[in-house]
């Protein structure tokens, strides 16, 4: 079935590069259908992407056990999240298409820990260096209680 949503245009998909080792990423874990990765923009505190294993550019186009999977992910990071950061909110969101602020042509979903005033940051930000996202990596699998 042909979709109607416009997804972003890319010769390489920079999340399965990350997955397949290309390119460096801090993924703080994965297993055969979701990996959660921490984003080099931490538009909160913290903020994670959870994306299926095999290239899926929509939400519409995975198979229902690699929904379950990748949902299920979603939900351990927001418990890692609210065990370590306590934070007052946790923000999930999802976008499909050019118009909806799609940028990767790879279904994702991001976990964010909202700011002490409420809400995330928007806009540019600087990115945070590997060493940066692996400590925030550290933290999360102690959430998550892979620390050992």
């Amino acid at each position: 079935m042909a979709l109607s949503i416009e997804v972003p245009q890319r010769e390489t998909c920079v999340f399965c590069e990350y997955l397949a080792d290309r390119r460096p990423y801090t993924i703080v874990r994965r297993d055969d259908r979701a990996a959660m990765l921490v984003t080099r923009e931490q538009r909160g505190t913290p903020h994670a992407l959870v994306i299926p294993i095999a290239h899926r550019e929509t939400v519409l186009d995975l198979a229902d056990e690699e929904l379950d999977a990748v949902i299920r992910m979603v939900r351990a990071a927001a418990r890692a999240f609210d065990a370590e950061w306590a934070r007052p909110g946790i923000a999930v969101w999802q976008n499909n298409g050019v118009p909806a602020s799609q940028h990767v042509p790879h279904a994702h979903f991001h976990v964010v820990g909202t700011l002490d005033e409420g809400g995330t940051h928007w806009g540019e930000l600087p990115r945070l260096s590997l060493d940066e996202t692996e400590l925030i990596a550290e933290r999360l699998r102690v959430g998550l209680g892979l620390d050992g």
